[in-house]
């Protein structure tokens, strides 16, 4: 009795381990295709950012997510990223949160476009939305 009851757990270990090794391939092949979808909506994203409108860089934020949930190895270079640059990194942790606060960031970058591009005397964005804010105060 008890030599049946031994070998009734060897074979259930048998089949236990074997679903639990058919269930980490599959669960690993689905984090590589998430990971490869996520890097082809983030070049999707790049290559719609020179289009008018600001559609590339929630399309990017979005495959960033991905990304970032499905592998160990980019959350890592997020975190060393985050750590050299954080004023370029802090937009996309503020665009990934639960609920992301888009316009604050859109106004953040178009400004800081504009300090790019235009000389310090000439930089009119930021004086005209203080103006609008006054009147409507």
């Amino acid at each position: 009795m008890a030599q049946a009851v031994t070998i009734a757990m060897t074979q259930n270990r048998r089949r236990f381990s074997a679903r639990a090794l058919l269930a980490g391939l599959l669960g690993g092949f689905l984090r590589a295709g998430l990971v490869i979808l996520g890097l082809l909506i983030i070049l999707a994203g790049i290559l719609i950012a020179p289009l008018p409108g600001p559609f590339g860089l929630p399309i990017a934020v979005v495959g960033m997510m991905i990304v970032l949930r499905n592998s160990m190895w980019a959350k890592r270079r997020f975190v060393d990223a985050k750590r050299r640059w954080p004023n370029w990194v802090y937009p996309f942790r503020r665009l990934m949160r639960r609920e992301p606060e888009i316009g604050p960031v859109a106004w953040q970058q178009v400004l800081r476009t504009e300090r790019l591009l235009r000389p310090k005397g000439s930089r009119d964005l930021r004086r005209w939305r203080r103006k609008l804010f006054r009147r409507r105060a």
